[in-house]
């Protein structure tokens, strides 16, 4: 039985229908089902039990799910940056995280959880995944200092040797819809540009940043999930890694490329960022992609326009 943790969330979802089309199954899906559009997500998708997060950990524990785990994918959390509620994030993103890969040490379950690029703040030292690097990463906000604090754990306690960290940079596409403002750009904008309106990006408050010309490592869901799904085909493969294209991609590219998908007109503003996000913006991420080459993963990345492509397929045949 394998167990998704966010199963009914963006990532979650979408390594359930990447799984069925790899023929699994036997599936366990964990999750909070409280926000009404979330269902939607598993619409034809094949599983075999749905468990709510906050009775699973009591039954995984008490041996009452009818039979152990082969492997646990747990990509649940709460991904929230601008989360302030501290105690929430620490249980949820942090304690719950270690209790059930805990277990699944104890049990010799393999583990693949959902760290964050978040984790590496403002960039200074750089977006090397390598566990000797992982002390000089000061989060910028509370929701990476909670994936911090795991990963910083699992170091401590060597439990890298047996369990699988991935470090999503900006993962976008299908199935984020409930995400509400933490939805990724696209997805916000894509009704209007569909529509031939204009959209909106962020002005820059630095003289060495154009407006729009602010870069994020942007990595299409498809490319991700096939990622986690190549790691639990190879639970020999173990440690933290970057889940990115180790490719910087400007707001500027990433919103023509919507247009061009639409086949738009290009009609790009830019906005003030609100006061509150400017001590936490990252203006220019890039994961470095070299541990998970040399580990074995040889499948091509989408690039931007090939991802927006799909992305707007995808929106058109699922209206």
């Amino acid at each position: 039985m394998i167990v998704i943790t966010g199963g009914a969330g963006f990532i979650g979802s979408s390594l359930l229908h990447h799984l069925n089309k790899l023929g699994e199954t036997d599936i366990l899906l964990v999750d909070n089902l409280k926000k009404p559009s979330k269902w939607k997500n598993l619409v034809s998708a094949k599983y075999s039990d749905y468990v709510d997060k906050e009775d699973f950990l009591d039954l995984l524990f008490n041996d009452m799910l009818g039979k152990k785990p082969s492997i646990v994918y747990h990509m649940g959390a709460c991904s929230n940056t601008s989360e302030s509620n501290d105690h929430y994030l620490m249980h949820n993103n942090t304690v719950y995280t270690r209790d059930l890969a805990l277990y699944c040490q104890e049990n010799k379950i393999p583990f693949i959880y959902a760290s964050s690029a978040a984790t590496y703040g403002d960039g200074k030292e750089g977006y090397r995944d390598t566990l000797d690097h992982l002390e000089r990463y000061k989060p910028l906000n509370m929701y990476g200092y909670s994936k911090h604090l795991f990963d910083l754990w699992a170091q401590q306690n060597n439990w890298f040797n047996n369990i699988t960290g991935c470090k999503f940079f900006n993962v976008f596409g299908p199935r984020e819809n409930h995400k509400g403002d933490m939805r990724s750009l696209p997805t916000k904008v894509y009704p209007q540009v569909e529509a031939g309106k204009g959209i909106e990006l962020f002005r820059s408050h630095k003289d060495n940043y154009a407006h729009g010309e602010q870069c994020r490592d942007f990595i299409y869901i498809e490319d991700a999930v096939k990622i986690i799904a190549w790691f639990g085909k190879n639970p020999h493969v173990t440690g933290l890694f970057n889940i990115g294209r180790g490719e910087a991609v400007t707001w500027n590219r990433l919103a023509k490329a919507l247009f061009s998908a639409c086949g738009q007109e290009e009609k790009i503003s830019y906005v003030d960022m609100p006061e509150k996000l400017k001590p936490q913006y990252q203006y220019h991420t890039c994961a470095d992609m070299k541990q998970l080459r040399e580990a074995g993963y040889i499948a091509p990345f989408l690039n931007i326009e090939e991802s927006m492509k799909k992305f707007v397929t995808w929106h058109r045949e699922h209206k």
